[in-house]
């Protein structure tokens, strides 16, 4: 009988991945396209369903890969999880959200781990994908996987690879994008690095442990956060001082070394930038350690709905118009452009900031049909002439370049509000000869 090492470099090892969302799914089809038979694992059933149907609902994965791949057998999906006891390798790429608190709920990787502990055998290999504070891999899952008496790293092996999916890049993707893997042992590393490097054509980069790769995943994280908070308190300051920040990002951009452009915006959003960093902000409480840039830079971040909200505020009194009543449309719900992903969108915020102001709010994105928004369904409007002139302001909180008719808004609406800059770009407008165009 071959080994487990001997499956996975031969493609021969079955492989399943549990959670087929924004980062399990891509994850499923590269790997069934990479060779391996792929069984995916969901609780929701409608997902298992279009998986099995061939239908795709995710953005970055191409809808005739996956159709081929289901037809072919390389990829199917259930809601059976005893089906684990079938697989050779798991992946868990299932949500790790924050509750009310901003303190980090892990009872969906807890949940996930305890039904792989009901039905793993030996000689498996468990990955975990989602993204967590450094000690979970060993301080949560291995005991909870090695409550049956199987020894980690001679029985079973257990990684930490964290997921690094960007959802709308066009030039990296799962495919291409290098992996970082931390194994508890020598032996868990060896196989967890073989599987990426039999999928990907990429690097796969190797640590110590899995701490450094899900502090790897945090710091990449960390990073984008404090940025982001950089560029939106600029933003703030420039337009007290009456400077465009987006000339001085222009501008300092062209510095060769020592400067990396990031932007302002409505707030930030997806599931990393808003959360990650403050699962390390948790996980330094336990050794008394208060990450004070982080909490700062998300304070800074979350109150940009509230300066967009006063922003337009202003902008309308301008005009001797109150907010309460006014009509204002949203020009985009995404978190960010080219996508169809709300998950924490900053356009929700702004909504909800203006909508407790008393505007009378309306929303079009061409990747969003419609919205949920406190059990109660909204639908995208039709972006057309009569909706713009009959609106009050538009406030475009996601820079799509594609689906929107920027040289409409431009000339139906009374007032525009751009917190991304796109219209500027689009139409080639000189925001100094338009006075109904503003910036953030």
């Amino acid at each position: 009988m071959s080994t487990l090492y001997e499956r996975i470099t031969s493609k021969s090892a079955k492989v399943g991945v549990i959670g087929l969302g924004y980062v399990g799914l891509p994850l499923a089809v590269e790997k069934a396209k990479a060779g391996f038979c792929v069984l995916g694992f969901d609780i929701q059933r409608e997902k298992v369903d279009k998986i099995n149907r061939g239908e795709n609902y995710i953005g970055d994965v191409v809808p005739e890969d996956l159709a081929t791949l289901t037809k072919n057998g390389h990829l199917s999906a259930t809601d059976d999880f005893s089906r684990i006891g079938e697989c050779d390798v798991v992946a868990i790429c299932v949500p790790t959200p924050l509750d009310k608190f901003k303190q980090p709920d892990l009872s969906y990787v807890v949940n996930t781990a305890d039904t792989i502990a009901s039905f793993m055998h030996e000689d498996m290999l468990v990955v975990l994908e989602s993204t967590t504070y450094p000690g979970t891999t060993e301080e949560v899952l291995l005991p909870m996987l090695s409550k049956g008496g199987l020894k980690v790293g001679r029985d079973f092996y257990l990684a930490y690879s964290p997921e690094r999916v960007d959802p709308g890049n066009l030039l990296y993707k799962t495919k291409n994008t290098p992996k970082v893997v931390g194994g508890c042992t020598p032996e868990c590393l060896k196989h967890a690095k073989a599987l990426y490097e039999a999928v990907l054509q990429a690097p796969v980069f190797a640590v110590s442990s899995p701490k450094e790769a899900e502090m790897a995943k945090i710091l990449e994280n960390t990073f984008r956060i404090v940025n982001c908070a950089l560029a939106n308190e600029m933003a703030v300051v420039c337009r007290k001082l009456g400077i465009n920040i987006w000339e001085v990002i222009e501008a300092a951009s062209t510095k060769p070394f020592g400067f990396m452009p990031f932007y302002p915006g409505p707030g930030v959003g997806g599931h990393c930038i808003p959360i990650d960093p403050f699962y390390l902000t948790y996980k330094a409480r336990s050794v008394d350690y208060h990450t004070r840039l982080i909490e700062l830079a998300g304070e800074i971040n979350d109150y940009m709905p509230e300066y967009v909200t006063a922003r337009l505020q202003d902008l309308l009194n301008d005009e001797r118009k109150p907010l309460r009543g006014s009509k204002v449309i949203l020009l985009g719900i995404a978190y960010k452009g080219d996508i169809d992903d709300v998950r924490e969108s900053p356009a929700l915020k702004v909504w909800k900031q203006l909508e407790a102001k008393g505007a009378d709010i309306a929303f079009f994105d061409p990747y969003c049909r419609s919205v949920k928004r406190n059990d109660k369904i909204y639908e995208s409007c039709t972006l057309d002439e009569e909706l713009l002139k009959k609106a009050d302001a538009v406030v475009v909180t996601c820079a799509h370049t594609k689906g929107v008719d920027y040289n409409l808004v431009l000339e139906a609406s009374p007032l525009i509000l751009d917190t991304k800059n796109i219209i500027s770009k689009v139409t080639g407008v000189d925001i100094k000869s338009c006075p109904k165009l503003h910036l953030l």
